[in-house]
């Protein structure tokens, strides 16, 4: 038997004994120790309990132990759901409770924290899982074998369950197939011409797209090495650079490489491609990264729900301002919003996409799964974009107010609900703003109570422990009223186009 996605991300695999992951404290793992220590980790899930389509949820810090536990659930036909170690209890609840995981492995330090929010809701098994292979789980499973008979799973099966912040009330999960992910990373291997002599610098966290798919996916399918940092670290980074072939990372790693002044042609020299994705590269970061390195970096387009869409050449033009081309197999159009009907290039609509790489629907809501998606097939992004006559897509706007931050997706109701339950707030709307660092910046603006005294420091007392650290604002402005159209909706371009130089030097 045959775990469709885990098969094709192995069946290339090199020789045992070719280092995978290396981490900065000295750890390795070979293909054979991955094979090896992730049938231990599923005989251990099997012994939980868990049975295939079952939820194994993860919430812990990055480690190769998250990539063990993630092919593991491949391998017993589980569904992995990775959440952000940096959520609140409270966000946690609401994950868990919506997804109903039958094991929860959380870091060792959050388990009394979090033990009665999974006894509330009947979780049945709750592990720890530290990042120096420490935790119940790392413990109970050196007493289990090192082979495993892998469940049938075939490329429909759900492989993972990603959420993904909605305009409207909370997250919902995004299902991905076996078949979404393994044929979504089969295309980049190729389109990016990786191969078992690249090495990745790996300093992107392990619990969304870019990081554990779009990453660790494609380098193990080209049987690569990664170098497995725990976060971004430019001094670190730097000095890999020459013996390593491949940095993927969001515009922020590129915006404070460049503010090193050992970023330079030579320490670049051995380094064949720079990626960047998650969030918009400014124009003037790809010419300047060109003009300090000679490299021109590549980015592309992709979402939780589709994993990557587009991307620039690995040889050809590399066009400032564009996230490339569809990748092969992909269709991407562009429409107009209110009639669905396709637009001629150069013309500004909504962008829809269609391709094995689409997703199975959101979790548990069909009506909005097919809401979501056209009459033939294609899936709404709610981007607003444009195609160039060669083909290159811009990306001009998020239909859906969406403000990406450092990579991580932000959708301002869930901030505006928090700060509009505070006192003394009559309503308030949050906005991204342009920012040379974080691409964009969470910003509130605050309608205060008539004779009300509240300031910038106590709106953000008040989130702390509410929300991530990465939603929080980055500034709170007050103002005596919200622009509106005639309709009464708050009017986000205006507001946006007010602040556009809020966060510049």
């Amino acid at each position: 038997m045959t775990s469709y996605l885990y098969e094709r991300l192995t069946q290339t695999a090199p020789s045992d004994d070719k280092i995978v992951i290396e981490t900065p404290n000295g750890r390795i793992l070979t293909y054979g120790d991955l094979r090896k220590e992730s049938a231990r980790f599923a005989n251990l899930l099997v012994s939980l309990g868990v049975a295939p389509g079952d939820r194994v949820a993860v919430q812990i810090e990055k480690s190769p132990d998250a990539i063990l536990v993630y092919l593991a659930c491949l391998r017993t036909g589980a569904i992995f759901l990775p959440l952000n170690p940096a959520y609140t209890t409270v966000e946690t609840e609401y994950y868990l409770g919506d997804g109903r995981p039958t094991v929860f492995i959380c870091d060792p330090a959050a388990f009394e924290r979090i033990l009665p929010v999974t006894a509330s809701i009947n979780v049945a098994h709750v592990e720890t899982l530290g990042n120096d292979e420490d935790g119940s789980f790392a413990r109970k499973a050196k007493c289990h074998s090192v082979d495993f008979d892998d469940v049938q799973r075939g490329p429909d099966d759900l492989a993972a369950i990603l959420y993904t912040s909605g305009t409207t009330g909370r997250s919902k999960g995004a299902m991905l197939s076996h078949g979404n992910l393994a044929s979504n990373a089969a295309t980049l291997k190729d389109f990016w011409r990786l191969t078992s002599d690249d090495i990745l610098i790996h300093a992107l966290p392990v619990y969304h797209t870019h990081g554990l798919f779009v990453a660790v996916n494609t380098m193990l399918m080209a049987g690569g090495s990664m170098h497995f940092l725990p976060g971004f670290n430019a001094e670190l980074i730097l000095s890999l650079m020459s013996r390593s072939t491949v940095l993927m990372g969001v515009p922020t790693f590129y915006t404070r490489l460049l503010q090193n002044a050992a970023l330079t042609p030579t320490a670049t020299s051995n380094m064949r491609m720079f990626i960047s994705g998650s969030a918009p590269l400014w124009a003037e970061t790809h010419q300047e990264w060109q003009a300090r390195t000679g490299h021109q970096i590549l980015e592309r387009y992709g979402m939780t729900e589709t994993n990557m869409n587009t991307s620039n050449p690995c040889e050809g033009d590399r066009i400032a301002g564009t996230v490339g081309i569809p990748l092969p197999g992909i269709s991407v159009r562009v429409v107009d919003p209110e009639t669905g009907v396709a637009l001629p290039p150069g013309e500004v609509g909504m962008l829809e996409v269609k391709g094995p790489n689409v997703f199975a629907g959101y979790w548990q809501m069909p009506e909005k799964t097919a809401s979501e998606f056209s009459l033939d097939g294609f899936f709404m992004t709610g981007d607003l974009g444009r195609i160039n006559e060669r083909g290159y897509i811009h990306i001009v706007g998020r239909a859906k107010d969406l403000v990406i931050t450092g990579g991580f997706n932000v959708y301002p109701i869930e901030i505006e609900s928090e700060i509009d339950a505070l006192p003394g707030v009559a309503e308030s709307a949050v906005i991204g703003v342009p920012h040379a660092d974080f691409g964009e910046g969470v910003t509130a603006i605050v309608v205060p109570k008539k004779g009300a005294s509240i300031d910038e420091a106590r709106v953000l007392s008040a989130l702390q422990g509410r929300l991530a650290k990465f939603k929080l604002p980055k500034r709170v402005l007050f103002t005596d009223e919200l622009p509106r159209n005639a309709m009464g909706k708050v009017q986000k371009a205006m507001l946006r186009q007010t602040y556009a130089d809020l966060y510049k030097a």
